[in-house]
């Protein structure tokens, strides 16, 4: 019997579930779509979708299970909450970036930030991120912290230059 996830996210849209689930599985190698629910009549009154529109999205992006729910508008995404993809080159954070970003909102895109086409927030960053700002109170630290604050998507080689000092 496979294991189950303890901890999974679970996305809502308003009805672009299976559309989302799709375009992050094409985006992340490693991933796929595991299960596709429909609404029936049970509960009609309370869900009020559509009977036979998708319900639910089971989808797995790098073998982490995520769940998209077709909720209805009530809700949207912020920037409360956000997912981050720690990246161990530049071209990972470019190849992110790129699809991620695509279609997304301009103005939220900061700091390594951005928000996509569905309204969702990423954070495309270093692996090493942890590592340059663990001593928060270093100089090493803080010319990190001025570099990025003027990045939007994230320069790996600057950082690390800002961290080393070399700038």
């Amino acid at each position: 019997m496979a294991s189950i996830q303890r901890i999974s996210p679970c996305l809502w849209f308003s009805d672009q579930a299976e559309e989302a689930a799709r375009f992050y599985v094409g985006i992340f190698k490693n991933s796929r779509i595991n299960a596709i629910t429909h609404y029936g009549e049970a509960g009609k009154e309370a869900h009020g979708r559509p009977v036979g529109s998708v319900m639910t999205v089971s989808f797995e992006l790098d073998g982490q299970t995520f769940m998209a729910l077709n909720g209805g508008p009530v809700f949207t995404f912020n920037e409360a909450v956000s997912l981050m993809i720690n990246c161990t080159s530049q071209d990972e954070i470019d190849y992110y970036w790129g699809k991620l970003s695509a279609g997304g909102e301009p103005k939220a895109q900061m700091c390594g930030w951005l928000k996509d086409r569905y309204g969702l927030c990423w954070q495309v960053v270093p692996a090493k991120f942890d590592e340059w700002y663990k001593d928060g109170n270093s100089a090493a630290a803080a010319r990190t912290m001025n570099a990025m604050l003027k990045m939007k998507k994230l320069d790996m080689v600057a950082l690390q230059r800002a961290y080393d000092g070399r700038d």
